[in-house]
């Protein structure tokens, strides 16, 4: 008798004990930290440079090749076609090494961006961690929380936190 007194109250303690479950609203949370909105204005900065530069090779290109085409009416036919297949070759430089310079652009920013989500995780799993959640879940667009109480949303704290170390840097 006494047995089973011991097993039934271990079962009740058991199932009083309840995990611990929060959520965090993953677009609020990217929207409101700091070192996201840095790198995006900074990315912003570069690809606006970069559009600038584009503009005024492909000015200086059409002029260029405004000035050939009042040349080329003075040339040979045969002339005027050599020189016109290397302008198209020029132009064609012209266009690879922008494309490639943004290609590289996207690149380092999608770098940035994929270190900033790394980052985000590892804080959200150390703050579950230090402050003993068996679970957070993420929400907001495409997440995993369809419906979660106020109480249980971490973002603003978990935001706080990463904004807070991203000051300290």
């Amino acid at each position: 008798m006494k047995n089973v007194v011991w097993v039934l109250a271990i079962l009740v303690l058991a199932s009083c004990q309840q995990e611990k479950i929060g959520f965090v609203d993953n677009v609020k949370l990217m929207e409101e930290y700091q070192e996201k909105i840095d790198v995006e204005a900074n990315f912003k900065v570069k690809a606006d440079a970069l559009a600038k530069k584009r503009d005024s090779i492909s000015q200086a290109f059409q002029q260029e090749a405004q000035a050939f085409q009042i040349k080329a009416q003075k040339l040979s036919q045969q002339k005027a076609q050599e020189e016109y297949g290397l302008m198209q070759q020029k132009g064609q430089m012209i266009g690879q090494q922008l494309q490639q310079e943004d290609q590289q652009l996207q690149l380092e920013g999608q770098t940035e961006m994929d270190s900033i989500i790394s980052k985000v995780k590892k804080e959200v799993k150390a703050y579950g961690k230090a402050n003993g959640y068996s679970y957070i879940l993420g929400g907001g667009d495409g997440g995993s929380v369809l419906y979660g109480k106020d109480a249980n949303d971490l973002t603003s704290e978990i935001v706080s936190l990463l904004n807070e170390k991203y000051k300290k840097k």
